[in-house]
């Protein structure tokens, strides 16, 4: 299967993740250990430790959206929604970490199972701590000079998740977000808000990527990001649950379908419809911020929704 097939069966999964039961409207929480903070942990991220000098960079961004989107990875970790952003939080750790399957106390993750790897797969239940990226104890943090950090997390996605070959600018990309993060940078606070505001800016930063990898030739790039645009989509889709927010979801419908119909476009060089798209961004984003606080970002919101643990 193509990249491009691959993702957009991975995609139709993510959006349809809307119409799950409703004991499982988000699908972190199926990765949340048991004990953990629900609210807190669905509600709020770790800061991430990116030097200002980086955002914008057009390397940093195409991997920064990358990291984020479960369409990078293949088969059943692609299935069930996870990114690299998943266990890595923001490029950090994740203490409250834990699939089925795969760890075995919270915060860690069998990098050899065979749920998710037909290659590394060893039948060993070995799972280890998920290190924080920006910390300068880990072994890309120390290798982040090295030459080879792309050729490495290129197994990772190919080898660890059975994942097609991301585009070599991904690949490139990848490897540019994780040399970026520096304990240097991380900000003064531990964490900050999960909000609307902060998946629809990584929509659209995912979309900068595009219009930035299509200026310079790259349409498979392009592409890659325009659909990591649309996993982010899916993101805020699942929080805006119920009937009271039916229009809400009807406005991500549309912003959704026209990044759909800028695919075939960009795959021919034309980024007109991009533009369109980040000029009509601020209208519909103010109507859905108007109605966070129905939504399942809101805390007081989702801890009713979610009930007693």
């Amino acid at each position: 299967m193509s990249i491009a097939k691959r993702f957009t069966a991975a995609l139709a999964l993510l959006l349809a993740v809307a119409a799950a039961p409703a004991d499982v409207p988000l699908r972190a929480l199926r990765w949340l250990a048991p004990g953990t903070d629900r609210v807190a942990a669905l509600t709020t991220q770790p800061t991430e430790c990116l030097p200002p000098a980086a955002i914008g960079d057009r390397a940093v961004e195409i991997g920064r959206a990358a990291f984020r989107s479960p369409l990078l990875l293949g088969g059943q970790a692609s299935r069930a929604g996870l990114s690299c952003n998943a266990c890595h939080l923001q490029g950090r750790g994740n203490p409250d970490f834990a699939f089925p399957g795969l760890s075995g106390a919270a915060g860690t993750a069998d990098v050899t199972s065979s749920l998710f790897s037909s290659h590394r797969g060893d039948g060993i239940a070995n799972p280890v701590p998920i290190p924080d990226l920006s910390a300068a104890t880990h072994k890309i943090s120390r290798d982040r000079a090295s030459p080879a950090l792309a050729d490495f997390i290129n197994g990772l996605v190919v080898d660890e998740f059975d994942g097609a070959p991301p585009p070599a600018a991904v690949r490139a990309g990848l490897a540019a977000y994780v040399r970026a993060l520096s304990p240097s940078a991380c900000p003064t606070r531990a964490v900050e808000p999960l909000t609307l505001a902060t998946t629809l800016a990584d929509a659209d930063r995912s979309v900068v990527a595009a219009q930035a990898a299509l200026a310079s030739g790259d349409r498979e790039t392009a592409a890659a990001m325009l659909l990591a645009a649309r996993s982010q989509l899916g993101l805020v889709n699942e929080r805006f649950a119920g009937a009271a927010l039916a229009n809400d979801r009807a406005l991500l419908r549309r912003a959704d379908a026209d990044l759909a119909a800028a695919l075939s476009p960009v795959r021919r060089g034309d980024a007109a419809q991009l533009d369109s798209w980040r000029a009509a961004l601020p209208g519909w984003r103010a109507t859905l911020a108007a109605h966070e606080s129905q939504s399942l970002y809101n805390p007081a919101q989702l801890a009713r929704v979610l009930g007693p643990a």
